[in-house]
């Protein structure tokens, strides 16, 4: 960046493509003890959510699919490759993620879709339970230049995994995982990068201890726990975030010393010493950290360009706006209304992103001037994200609990 004789900033052509600086730009500026931050005030596109599909072979119990009546689809391949031609002119783009409500690998061209999506140059990102990871799906993932496969896990013994994850078998996933490494090595590949996701609840926060050790010997390199987000009466006494506090990074990242992303959580004695024990094997606990507007939500997902994609093609601003279902916050029971601003098979991407509509929606969002509907009792209208107390209408934002920090995506 140079500053030129009559004071004005100049950027490089490369970082104004990237970051779809155009003239006329906005960029917020904000002075730190280590110098200026500057960033767009409205984020370019820089990550794809694709769903590849809904259907999933396990039958998890703190899935959304216990409080939906949607039909099961998978995306069609002519909506996806009109997605990826849509992307080819995005210079911003950096990831593109497959991670939605079902599991990707039931995809029948999953290996078509991240290597096409490798064609972009983006980084490629994949979710999944790993029971379909056999060797010639590892084979055709490696080969196809994947980056990072996640593997969900909600135990670290093959009892507790089951308990919540209905139809799985333990040791079937992490010889899958063993077959992957096998499969790479051969190879002379370095990716997948392995992580593991980690949904924390009551009935099995004593095993956070386990996750490094767990993590280490599936070679992962880092390691997501997130709260849970009740779909069913059954686990909305699950939670532990009746309080929310803290949060914690790690600041080494390697399969030796796996990164520990953790939410927010209570502080409680039976909470803390099993969390403790995990961190003993590394990792800082740090405050979450607060906007410098004073603001009460970060939406990473506006925050940092993302869209989510169902398997319909249907676009929207977010994971947890992608569907319509019931969900528990703090107890309390809350519809979701879907909210869509667009689809990908009738529709080129770019134009959909550049709607006033939407627009003007991630203005609101990184504004976040939404009723604090989860720091208070909760009313009528926190029963669903149709509108709040402040006069905002659907969809709002003020209950969510990713923007809290409380629910993490990897």
């Amino acid at each position: 960046m140079l500053v030129s004789k009559s004071g004005d900033l100049r950027l490089s052509e490369e970082l104004r493509r990237r970051w779809g600086l155009m003239p006329g730009a906005e960029l917020l500026v904000r002075e730190t003890s280590e110098g200026l931050l500057l960033h767009p005030s409205d984020p370019p596109l820089a990550k794809v959510y694709v769903e590849p599909t809904t259907a999933c072979n396990l039958r998890c119990r703190v899935c959304v699919r216990n409080s939906w009546s949607e039909p099961v689809g998978s995306m069609e391949m002519a909506t996806y490759r009109r997605l990826v031609d849509g992307l080819r002119e995005v210079a911003s783009l950096r990831t593109v993620a497959f991670w939605g409500f079902g599991e990707p690998l039931l995809h029948p061209d999953i290996v078509e879709m991240v290597a096409l999506a490798k064609e972009l140059g983006a980084k490629t990102e994949l979710i999944t339970n790993g029971l379909l990871l056999d060797k010639e799906m590892a084979e055709g993932l490696v080969m196809a230049g994947l980056d990072t496969l996640v593997v969900s896990v909600d135990g670290t013994s093959p009892e507790s995994h089951a308990d919540i994850r209905s139809g799985t078998d333990f040791r079937v996933v992490q010889e899958n995982v063993d077959g992957l490494h096998t499969v790479r090595r051969a190879n002379s590949r370095d990716n997948p990068e392995i992580g593991l996701e980690f949904v924390v609840t009551r009935r099995n926060v004593s095993e956070l201890p386990n996750l490094h050790r767990l993590a280490y010997s599936m070679e992962a390199s880092f390691v997501v726990v997130t709260n849970v987000l009740p779909y069913t009466e059954e686990f909305k006494e699950e939670i532990l975030y009746w309080l929310a506090t803290g949060s914690s990074y790690s600041l080494v990242r390697s399969k030796w010393f796996p990164e520990i992303v953790l939410p927010r959580m209570d502080a409680r004695r039976e909470y803390l010493e099993p969390l403790l024990g995990l961190l003993r094997h590394g990792g800082v606990i740090d405050p979450l950290p607060r906007r410098s507007d004073g603001a009460e939500g970060y939406c990473r997902f506006v925050g940092e360009g993302a869209v989510a994609i169902a398997w319909d093609g249907e676009v929207s601003p977010c994971v947890a706006l992608m569907h319509s279902y019931t969900c528990y916050v703090l107890g309390r029971e809350k519809m979701i209304r879907r909210y869509t601003l667009g689809n990908v098979s009738r529709e080129e991407i770019t134009r959909i992103w550049d709607r006033d509509e939407y627009v003007q929606f991630r203005a609101r969002v990184q504004q976040f001037d939404f009723s604090p509907c989860a720091d208070c009792g909760g009313c009528q209208l926190a029963e669903s994200n149709e509108e709040d107390c402040f006069g905002n209408q659907f969809p709002v934002c003020g209950d969510c609990l990713w923007a809290r920090g409380i629910i993490l995506c990897p």
